[in-house]
């Protein structure tokens, strides 16, 4: 998700039809070596988030071995290629002017369908996405400062792009839907949203039309739940299809209705699509190296999947198609650089009725200096209300590294006020 123990055991050869570019050679771990006989979802989790892919930072070369293994996943489980020129690919470049820290180069959206039944409704898509792409060695977006360190983001997120793989396997074992299905792994999501971006402002799906988009980021901890659906309310149907799936599949589920937030069914909404995002909440191994496969919940990320496929089926499948609501949740707004004011949090997804819930802070942060705990929940910074994430973002941007303030959180029943002095971004 965007803010944001293996070995190499062997090669495998690439070929030219998966990737679709002959300039390309590069040495990749050996799928079935690292697997083994462990089955969908958890065998690619296993794969992608193993020390060999480096962290699967976006335009890398263990980035091209992710979405080379990913195409070969597609294709064994029958999908046809939705890229460009006849491959699962679609390049598009990293460099965003409005992320100095994107990694510039190239990437690859990596993109497989399973062609509707219906030759009325078969033009329009339900999308199944996830990002592919993590941090490599750390870097700007890491919650570990100053360890330069492989991340693996097992659960951010390896995890969705299992799901999409599981759901996709699911589905294409019939009956086919009457809709398109588009199962996509997006690359530079890390960055700034860059692949699905560019997905909705160049869709390769010809004449069709996306009537749907399922999200799934980080969804390989579910525990005891709740699964959090964000979305719900960007499309009339979306409760009643959310709660039978869930219902079906046997999850308890906590839903959202706004359909903005740091992952890449943003692109979508914002080109009137309904979305939804489903999400197993953070923890404290987020954007660190210690977010291993070990740590993933197989069990439960066998339920999401299952669930993913049953809300898509239902979409491809009902008539009329989802009646779209505008207007869920408040888009995000054009970033003007921020102050760099560095707190140290990481936020609790599940719902509050106002403020920012915490899961944890970062050791040694201005946050955990100044007594932040998990379980707080963010009410006000200085003078600035906090009513969510955005209003937390707000405030920090009203002040600069160094600043003394407060922070005002609700402890159980206790408001409490702490005292803060913020760091710096750039010193982390």
């Amino acid at each position: 998700m965007m803010l944001r123990l293996g070995r190499l055991s062997g090669l495998f050869a690439i070929s030219l039809l998966l990737h679709g570019a002959s300039a390309f050679a590069q040495a990749c771990p050996d799928a079935k070596s690292l697997t083994g006989n462990l089955p969908l979802p958890l065998a690619a989790v296993r794969f992608l988030a193993d020390d060999a892919l480096k962290g699967r930072l976006a335009g890398s070369d263990s980035e091209r071995c992710a979405g080379d293994y990913v195409a070969a996943e597609f294709r064994r489980l029958g999908l046809r290629p939705a890229g460009e020129g006849g491959t699962y690919f679609q390049s598009l470049p990293l460099a965003s002017a409005l992320n100095p820290h994107g990694p510039g180069g190239t990437g690859r959206n990596v993109l497989g369908a399973i062609a509707g039944s219906d030759p009325v409704l078969a033009r329009e898509w339900v999308v199944i996405g996830a990002h592919y792409d993590h941090l490599g060695e750390g870097g700007a977006n890491s919650l570990a400062p100053g360890e330069r360190a492989i991340h693996n983001g097992a659960d951010d997120n390896a995890s969705g792009v299992s799901a999409v793989l599981r759901a996709a396997e699911r589905i294409a074992a019939g009956p086919r839907p009457a809709r398109s299905v588009l199962f996509a792994a997006f690359t530079g999501e890390e960055s700034g949203l860059l692949g699905s971006a560019h997905f909705v402002a160049h869709p390769t799906l010809g004449d069709g039309k996306m009537i749907g988009m399922i999200n799934l980021d980080m969804v390989g901890r579910l525990g005891a739940g709740p699964l959090i659906v964000y979305g719900v309310d960007t499309a009339d149907e979306w409760r009643s299809i959310v709660d039978g799936a869930a219902a079906r599949v046997g999850i308890a589920i906590a839903t959202r209705g706004e359909g903005y937030g740091p992952s890449d069914h943003t692109s979508f909404y914002l080109k009137d699509i309904p979305v939804l995002h489903f999400f197993t909440n953070t923890h404290g191994d987020y954007h660190k190296p210690t977010d291993d496969w070990e740590k993933i919940d197989g069990p439960g990320l066998e339920k999401v999947s299952l669930m993913v496929a049953d809300v898509a089926a239902a979409v491809a499948n009902r008539t009329p198609q989802l009646t779209l609501r505008k207007g869920a949740g408040q888009p995000p707004k054009p970033s003007v650089g921020g102050s760099g004011a560095y707190l140290g949090t990481v936020p609790d997804f599940t719902p509050v009725d106002r403020g920012v819930k915490l899961s944890g802070v970062t050791s040694g942060s201005p946050a955990d200096k100044g007594g932040l705990k998990a379980g707080d929940v963010i009410l006000a910074i200085g003078t600035h209300d906090v009513a969510d994430l955005q209003g937390m973002t707000d405030a920090l941007n009203a002040f600069k590294p160094g600043d003394a303030t407060t922070v005002v959180v609700l402890r159980g029943t206790e408001r409490v006020t702490l005292p803060v002095t913020l760091g710096s971004r750039s010193a982390r």
